[in-house]
Order: structure tokens, then C-alpha cells, then sequence
């Protein structure tokens, strides 16, 4: 038997979500990228696994890869819901879901909601945790907005004051998927953390600026159910591309 090792573009849940299927055999994990990226971050990874019997697919999230944006403006928890709502065209079983980023967001949105579905869950460099004391927009920016809320500058001004001032991932934005990104940048995942009880990993780079170590200690403390925590060193925030061995390790451990 010739096993699948390229991954196989599919739809699934009646084209609502697509991926990337590897293996032959039933499905044990399944991949969720981070923002602005896609399930091809995972093409190493779940091939390498392949080869070892694992089968895996790599979904591409709403409004990313080859997936068309959801109905409607929301956080992790409308993306997650939209993921429960998916798994069971995805596998019959329960899989171990793997979460980088924004994935992160949403894996642990899931796990919270629907254990059921999951043998465990791996976060990889997941921004869990919205804390204070984050820097302040510059003021400039601030006097536009107010302005504009009041209908004192044009539209265009606060766009281009947008791309100016905004993240890259904002200035990369638009329209509906730039309010999806306002609204998750927004949320912390405090509650969904104390409510998960199946097994969860931290895989995370020790010099990852979009998430710290740090962070990512505190939230495995809210996890109630078994965790352990994995730095690497001399890695940033893109695991899944600059430590394709170490994710293989992580999934093979957990399993």
C-alpha cells in the first residue's frame, strides 16, 4: 500500500473548512496555523509523522489558505465552533490538536468545549493570556481616531492612518478579517484554561516575542488536567517552521 505523503486537499464540513490530509489510516491529529499563515506551515511536519503510520490533516483556518471567511465577525470562540463543528467529518475519533498562534486561541477554545473530541491538545507559542500593560497606540493615531469617531476626518485619513500606525498583521488586514483579528487580539483565554482536562502540551521558543515563555508558564498553571512545558532554545515565534523535529517530537510523545 502506497501511504499518502504530500497531503491531499479536501473539503470538509460542505466546503466550510479545507486541509490538508496525510496518511492513509484514520486521522490522530489535526493542525491549526497561525495568523496569516496556512496549513502548508505543517507540510513538513505531518509527512514526517506519515512516514511513522500517524495520519494527520492540516486545516486551513476561515479566511486563510484555500477556507473562505466565516458569515460573520469573531474571536477564537467563532472560529472554534466552527472547528467543533467540523471534526467530526474530520476524524471518528478523538485527535490530538496542535495549535500554533492563533490556532493556539482556538485549540484552546475547543478543548474547553468539547473534550470529547480530543486526546489531548499541543500549544505552540498560543498569545493565551491578555495581560496589562501593553504599549499604547501613539498619540498621534489616538487624536485621528478620536477625530474620526466624530466625523472630523475622512475615512481615507483613518485608513491611511491605519496603515501607518497598525501592526503589520492589521495593515495586512481588511474588512471583515480585520475585524476578526480586533476582536482576538482583545480576548484571553483564562476561563477556557481552568476548563481543560484532557492532557496539554506547551511547545514554545524560548525567544518568541509574540508570546513569551513566561506566558505560556502561566497558563499551563490554569490548565487544571496534566501539563508539561518545552522550551527551545535559540527559536522564535514560527515553530512549526524553524523546529519541524521538535513539533514531530511533541506529537509523538503526546500520542
Amino acid at each position: 500500500m502506497v501511504t499518502n505523503l504530500e497531503g491531499v486537499l479536501q473539503a470538509f464540513g460542505n466546503g466550510t473548512l479545507f486541509g490538508e490530509s496525510y496518511g492513509d489510516g484514520p486521522v490522530q491529529v489535526v493542525f491549526l496555523h497561525g495568523w496569516g499563515r496556512s496549513s502548508a506551515d505543517f507540510r513538513a511536519i505531518a509527512t514526517e509523522l506519515a512516514e511513522h503510520g500517524i495520519s494527520s490533516v492540516a486545516v486551513d483556518l476561515p479566511g486563510f489558505g484555500a477556507s473562505p471567511l466565516p458569515e460573520t465577525a469573531g474571536g477564537a470562540r467563532l472560529y472554534a465552533n466552527i472547528v467543533i463543528s467540523v471534526l467530526p467529518t474530520i476524524a471518528d475519533g478523538p485527535v490530538l490538536l496542535v495549535g500554533h498562534s492563533l490556532g493556539g486561541r482556538v485549540a484552546a477554545v475547543v478543548a474547553a468545549t468539547a473534550p470529547e473530541r480530543l486526546s489531548g491538545v499541543l500549544f505552540i507559542g498560543a498569545p493565551l493570556l491578555r495581560r496589562g500593560g501593553g504599549t499604547a497606540a501613539p498619540w498621534r493615531y489616538r487624536v485621528i481616531r478620536f477625530l474620526a469617531k466624530r466625523h472630523l476626518v475622512s475615512a481615507t485619513s483613518m485608513e491611511r492612518a491605519r496603515q501607518r500606525y497598525g501592526s503589520a498583521d492589521y495593515r495586512a488586514a481588511s474588512g471583515l478579517l480585520r475585524d476578526i483579528l480586533v476582536t482576538m487580539v482583545n480576548e484571553s483565554y483564562d476561563d477556557e484554561l481552568g476548563r481543560i482536562t484532557t492532557p496539554a502540551a506547551f511547545l514554545w521558543g524560548a525567544n518568541d516575542t509574540a508570546a513569551s515563555v513566561a506566558m505560556a508558564r502561566e497558563a499551563a498553571a490554569l490548565v487544571p488536567g496534566p501539563t508539561t512545558v518545552t522550551v527551545l532554545d535559540d527559536c522564535g515565534h514560527l515553530v512549526p517552521t524553524l523546529r519541524p523535529d521538535a513539533v514531530v517530537a511533541a506529537v509523538r510523545e503526546a500520542l
